[in-house]
């Protein structure tokens, strides 16, 4: 080697010596440099795009994902700046370093394939259970994969039991549990337009011919009623079939028809049960026939009647005596408490849930009582003077309302007691007037509806113990109400039925009949109305010869809004009768042209 080229040999050495120590700058044309080597890309695509087939491929399949964009000075310094370093000054080294360094995490960071980890199947619906189905909505469009996770049939049909379609079902009773869920919302919405707009068909439950309705109860579209005659009737609105049948008693074949009144009915998903003037009590097994399977005897006549809504217990209230019923392990009904109160029992009810013991809840004048079978009788409160006017119990709490004192003391309230914890929570209202009726059970979590006797009903929030809405509802005073989650259905003295939109205090429509309304009970498709007269008992010399006229006997309304059509439109039974019907009232003729359409 000449001495010329050792010693171009020895300044290139140098300069890569002194390039490799010296700090690593950013320069323009390094980049410049990289972008000319990148290969040209058609305009409108992206360079991921246009790059590798299998690339793209993959990314629709969900394997993988394109690198995300490089950081930039200007990103560095921002994060920085967020991060609490002092922003780099031009020309300072050792912030130019610090940049430069963070610019290498951030990329570092960026480069980490998130769509390339392989998670176990399993592990992903864990994770899925928790969004809702508009998020798994969205989660289906990411890709491939994460559409067959979120499109699985174990997530549906976990939302379909949450939102309450078809409750009790298994996830092989069905196929496809997203397109079920589908169906179930859009008939949900049917039926929500269809009780804005009163679509629907109405049916006016046969009465027993020359007798007054005296009591009415309903329990999942299933409707008894008891009249004076003695008679007791059971109907199943679900399946439409109005054709029905009698509960007998047991000495109706010795003495028919001189059976006394009844004076309450009430019925659950199995029991059906009626208690009659005389201090009689029939209890029939719906399952089995309809003979009573148990007969139970007061020396007095009941006054209060309490059954349980999903059990198998019944409580009756006869003059200071209060008797729990409920079927030993043979099956044979037995009486499971007494107890003995000092003053008479208005009020009556059963604690849902309750599944060893049966639980009770009585108000005597001005006392509650909490009543267990395994235990003694304990005072829950003593109210000093005023007495109950309305009771209603859910599973952890017992609501009542207390009559006021005038207007020199504060007026009427409603208080709400803990079960569980044994002690006062609130006390709502302070009202002139008197409440009538207060539904605890039924109502949204966290929400209580009541009526009152000065014609309005309210709203209270159990968290914060105030009135959220008020509406005057009725002129005589509300007799019944009943809340879900967007509607309020009210009934008042003077036999108006009242359906509101309580979201925009706005009222839809309303029903009239000549009697109070006594029960409301309605789900999401059907509701049942009873008008009750305020004297059920016909008073005439010659009874054996007097036949009531139909607008004395009561009346009970059945209105199905899975029906797509005007409940106007729909003929009442009194308009189809046929001509075997008693021909008594003129208006029982089948009318073959309506009058409102003459």
């Amino acid at each position: 080697m000449d001495e010329c080229s050792l010693e171009e040999f020895r300044r290139r050495w140098q300069e890569e010596l002194a390039q490799a120590q010296a700090p690593r700058k950013w320069r323009r044309s390094d980049a410049a440099e990289r972008r000319a080597r990148r290969p040209e890309v058609a305009p409108g695509r992206s360079e991921q795009a246009s790059g590798d087939p299998a690339l793209a491929q993959g990314l629709l399949e969900g394997a993988g994902r394109p690198p995300a964009a490089r950081a930039t000075r200007a990103e560095a310094q921002d994060v920085a700046s967020r991060s609490g370093f002092p922003r780099a000054r031009e020309g300072a080294g050792g912030g130019e370093q610090l940049v430069d360094q963070l610019i290498r995490d951030l990329n570092e960071m960026n480069d980490v394939p998130f769509f390339d980890i392989q998670l176990p199947y399993e592990l992903a619906i864990n994770i899925f259970q928790y969004l809702d189905r508009k998020e798994l909505g969205r989660c289906a469009q990411v890709s491939k994969t994460w559409k067959v996770i979120a499109e699985d049939e174990v997530l549906w049909y976990r939302l379909c039991q949450q939102e309450g379609h078809l409750p009790g079902s298994s996830i092989s009773d069905c196929s496809c549990w997203k397109l079920i869920f589908q169906e179930c919302q859009a008939k949900e919405h049917m039926l929500r337009t269809n009780w804005k707009n009163r679509k629907g068909a109405v049916s006016e439950l046969e009465h027993v011919p020359d007798a007054v309705l005296c009591d009415v109860h309903s329990h999942d579209g299933v409707v008894i009623a008891g009249y004076t005659s003695g008679d007791v009737r059971v109907w199943d609105t679900r399946t439409w079939d109005y054709v029905a049948p009698f509960l007998e008693s047991e000495d109706e074949e010795d003495e028919p028809g001189l059976q006394p009144n009844v004076s309450f009915v009430r019925i659950n998903s199995s029991l059906a049960v009626a208690a009659y003037e005389d201090g009689f009590l029939n209890i029939w097994d719906l399952r089995t026939g309809r003979y009573p399977v148990h007969r139970f005897e007061h020396d007095a006549r009941i006054q209060a009647l309490a059954l349980s809504q999903d059990d198998a217990a019944v409580a009756t209230a006869s003059a200071f005596d209060i008797v729990m019923l409920s079927p030993n392990e043979e099956g044979y009904w037995q009486i499971a408490a007494e107890f003995e109160v000092p003053k008479l029992v208005q009020r009556l009810e059963i604690v849902p849930e309750t599944r060893r013991y049966p639980v009770a809840i009585a108000a005597a004048g001005d006392l509650m009582y909490l009543l267990k079978a395994e235990d003694s009788a304990r005072t829950l409160l003593y109210a000093h003077g005023p007495p109950v006017t309305c009771l209603d119990v859910s599973a952890n709490q017992v609501a009542f309302g207390v009559q006021g004192l005038g207007w020199v003391y504060e007026g009427s309230k409603i208080l709400v007691y803990s079960l569980e914890a044994g002690c006062h929570l609130l006390k709502l209202g302070n009202v002139l007037r008197d409440f009538t009726c207060v539904n605890l059970d039924d109502s949204p979590p966290n929400l209580m509806v009541s009526g009152n006797r000065d014609g309005r009903v309210r709203i209270h929030d159990l968290r914060t113990s105030n009135v959220t809405l008020s509406l005057s509802a009725h002129q005589l005073g509300v007799s019944a109400v009943q809340m879900d989650d967007w509607k309020i259905v009210s009934g008042g003295e003077e036999g108006l039925v009242s359906v509101w939109d309580y979201r925009m205090n706005q009222k839809l429509w309303e029903v009239y009949s000549g009697h109070p309304v006594k029960h409301i009970s309605f789900s999401s498709r059907s509701l049942i109305t009873a008008n009750v007269p305020y004297q059920p008992v016909v008073r005439n010399a010659d009874r054996d010869n007097f036949t009531p006229h139909r607008r004395h006997q009561g009346l009970i309304r059945a209105y199905e809004f899975a029906v797509d059509q005007l409940a106007f439109q729909s003929p009442l039974p009194a308009c189809r009768s046929s001509c075997d019907t008693m021909a008594t009232h003129y208006y029982d003729l089948a009318l073959a042209f309506p009058y409102n359409h003459v």
